[in-house]
């Protein structure tokens, strides 16, 4: 019984953990989206004439594609643990 009720408790302190890292990355997420230049940027460079974003830059900023890259790896991990988290709270309710 005490062992059954440390390990609920401890599913929920878990809950509590991974919900509010979840909020973290949601912040997070917005902010790095936020950051991003619009790729439309460089395509009505293209068609106004302006050769030198077309032809000089083959793959955008080292800053876009970090931020790029990050958005994609937090975006996984974000998943990751709405799953975890689902799993958890399943559990729990059982």
């Amino acid at each position: 019984m005490i062992f059954s009720l440390a390990a609920a408790t401890g599913t929920v302190v878990a809950q509590y953990v991974i919900g509010a890292i979840l909020m973290l990355l949601a912040v997070v997420l917005v902010v790095i989206i936020l950051q991003q230049t619009g790729k439309e940027n460089s395509l009505s460079g293209t068609i106004s004439g302006n050769t030198e974003t077309f032809f000089g830059k083959s793959g955008g900023s080292g800053k876009d594609r970090l931020l790029s890259r990050l958005t994609v790896v937090i975006s996984v991990i974000f998943v990751i643990l709405t799953v975890v988290l689902l799993i958890l709270t399943s559990t729990n309710v059982a």
